[in-house]
């Protein structure tokens, strides 16, 4: 029930991304940038190198750009020693999951929180969940939403189908996102194209927070 340990894989690039069936494109003034389970324990099974290290550097690009933007960044972070009750069918799939320490509880810290981002309290795969991300969103008169981190073919996958049935346009940073294997990644992102959502590379992410648009 353990996650399992990550052999290295490269990150899909621009080319290898599937055509959306959405026309949406991102713009700056209606995006919020989410960065999903980016914990230190999440992170562990990965090996070094690829495909983590550059998916956090993507990442820290990205929360750099939305923070000079005035783009709300969101976190995802959960607590550790659940009440069993509270964790639910997870810990059917995936054990008690992680333990009330920094070694498992922290965000890494080349992305870490900064004054002014808000951290969600993660209780299911979906962001959304038995959190006020929408409603927080919504304040703020955002109604898309950039989604980065791990895993790409659960929380981020289930956080962009959410958005869609929420109404909330979503966006999948493919190499700002890891996963099990690059079948798996690569799954998640066709799922998303053709479902919910848009996946799109870093790059163009950081010029749609630039104000640039569609590169």
């Amino acid at each position: 029930m353990a996650l399992p340990g990550i052999a290295p894989y490269d990150l899909p690039g621009p080319a290898d991304l599937p055509a959306p069936r959405g026309p949406w494109q991102p713009q700056r003034d209606r995006l919020a940038l989410l960065i999903h389970d980016m914990q230190r324990y999440f992170c562990r099974p990965f090996a070094a190198g690829a495909p983590l290290a550059p998916a956090v550097a993507n990442m820290a690009r990205l929360i750099a750009a939305a923070r000079a933007a005035g783009v709300p960044v969101f976190y995802t972070a959960q607590k550790g020693n659940q009440f069993r009750p509270d964790r639910g069918l997870q810990a059917d799939l995936w054990g008690p999951g992680m333990q009330a320490i920094p070694e498992h509880e922290e965000i890494l810290p080349e992305l870490a929180p900064e004054e002014g981002d808000i951290v969600l309290v993660k209780h299911r795969y979906s962001a959304f969940q038995r959190a006020n991300l929408e409603t927080l969103m919504r304040a703020r008169g955002r109604d898309q939403l950039m989604i980065c981190g791990i895993y790409a073919h659960i929380g981020c996958l289930a956080t962009a189908a959410e958005a869609f049935q929420r109404d909330i346009e979503a966006f999948a940073v493919a190499d700002a996102q890891a996963d099990f294997s690059r079948e798996k990644q690569d799954m998640a992102m066709g799922w998303i194209a053709a479902t919910c959502g848009v996946p799109l590379a870093t790059d163009r992410a950081l010029a749609a927070l630039d104000g640039k648009g569609a590169a």
